[in-house]
């Protein structure tokens, strides 16, 4: 889970679908299994099985970094909203699963739409 810089509401419409597909071609480039990429205005989910031989911090960063270049080049007007043209803050959230089933994740993952209403 991660944020656009000064969590701006810019992730919507188009720019929300293109930045759902580019995450998950870029997780399919990494080897990994997608189970939910959900894109709100201000933030981002991510819920992927991937293999042990990337470490969740190399995998968040590649993330960020492969999107924010695809998202920038496709549609430059994000340029004058990022700062720096950075689209993603530093910072990110990463869990791995243990305790909890994947069905339960997937579905938190998915309900978070109900939640920004």
């Amino acid at each position: 889970m991660w944020i656009p810089k000064y969590r701006r509401n810019i992730l919507v419409g188009e720019v929300a679908e293109y930045t759902r597909e580019v995450l998950k071609e870029i997780l399919v480039e990494l080897g990994c299994e997608v189970i939910a990429v959900e894109v709100m205005a201000d933030h981002v989910h991510v819920f992927a099985l991937c293999p042990p031989r990337h470490s969740p911090a190399y995998i968040a960063n590649y993330l960020k970094g492969k999107s924010a270049r695809r998202i920038l080049q496709r549609f430059p007007e994000l340029k004058a909203k990022a700062t720096r043209e950075k689209l993603w803050s530093r910072s990110y959230f990463v869990a791995t699963v243990g305790n909890v089933t994947a069905d339960i994740v997937k579905s938190y993952v998915e309900e978070q739409w109900g939640r920004e209403k």
